[in-house]
């Protein structure tokens, strides 16, 4: 669907809607796009993917993926290159001409075998790796999670597809109808995650969406600290002189404390409060006394 027929329905239902979000200040309005097509994924779409994939031979759907991927690779090696990525324009290249040819027209994936990595790029990521900002979250009919970039990138997009560019219509809207049923049933155990999982689908659906394609612009790299590395400010980047500051040296040894002598005083003991013990009697015993008569005086004395 054209970017700019896109935008013309759209705007034309965003007069009544109330900024909530600074992402997605049109949510109310992708809200009730996002049920439209909820509802016509749980109605038709999804029941069709569940019966593609329990009908037909994993092989043959593996197939399926691949000569859809392969297709990608000529526009990845363009905006690898806009994007001045030689290593990532030169691995997408020899990927599709390897899986082209050695692969049957992609259908086999050989270039993973060589170690070369499936990478996707679009005009939506080389526009933001200059700099453009993604601008608002956009739900579109049909397609599902966009944003105002990717969607006024998306016609330049859709002329790079090799798809589009068969002249018959029925079979480019049969390619199209079985890419997006690929499409679907490799999301299956993904949506059921979501359903088992989140609480509310389109705040979840949203936040997933941009972080992707935030991670794919910054090739999972963390965004710099400094505003003058990100493209978009370099050029009104000035080059500010960091103060010199000179910290005094301290030592950071223990003191020693002198000693001081304390008096210490340590009251008596109350008599009155210690107990009472009873006399003992005391036996003297005389050292002549032999054990017969000192056990007749102990016995004696008790």
């Amino acid at each position: 669907m054209p970017a700019t027929a896109i935008l013309c329905i759209f705007l034309t239902g965003c007069a009544s809607v109330s900024v909530k979000n600074s992402v997605d200040p049109w949510e109310s309005w992708n809200r009730s796009i996002f049920n439209f097509n909820d509802s016509l994924d749980q109605g038709i779409v999804k029941p069709v993917a569940t019966a593609y994939v329990s009908t037909v031979p994993a092989f043959v759907r593996t197939g399926v993926h691949n000569f859809f991927s392969n297709l990608t690779g000529v526009w990845t090696v363009v905006n690898s290159t806009l994007q001045l990525k030689p290593q990532a324009a030169l691995e997408a290249f020899f990927r599709t001409a390897i899986n082209s040819t050695l692969g049957l027209g992609g259908i086999i994936d050989v270039a993973s075998d060589m170690n070369l990595e499936h990478r996707v790029s679009d005009f939506g990521q080389t526009l933001g790796h200059y700099g453009m900002p993604p601008g608002p979250y956009l739900v579109i009919p049909l397609l599902g999670s966009s944003t105002l970039r990717d969607t006024m990138a998306s016609t330049l997009i859709s002329r790079g597809d090799l798809v589009w560019q068969l002249n018959s219509v029925t079979a480019r809207n049969s390619l199209y109808a079985l890419r997006l049923l690929d499409t679907r049933a490799n999301l299956l155990r993904s949506s059921s995650v979501l359903e088992g999982v989140a609480l509310d689908k389109y705040t979840f659906t949203r936040d997933i969406y941009l972080q992707i394609r935030r991670n794919d612009i910054l090739d999972g790299k963390e965004p710099p600290q400094d505003p003058s590395e990100i493209p978009e400010f370099r050029e009104n980047s000035v080059p500010v002189e960091k103060p010199s500051v000179e910290l005094e040296k301290k030592s950071y040894l223990q003191q020693e404390v002198p000693l001081m002598a304390l008096p210490v005083v340590i009251p008596e003991p109350n008599s009155a409060q210690l107990p009472r013990v009873s006399p003992v009697a005391v036996i003297e015993i005389k050292p002549e006394t032999n054990a017969i008569a000192t056990a007749a005086a102990v016995t004696e004395t008790n």
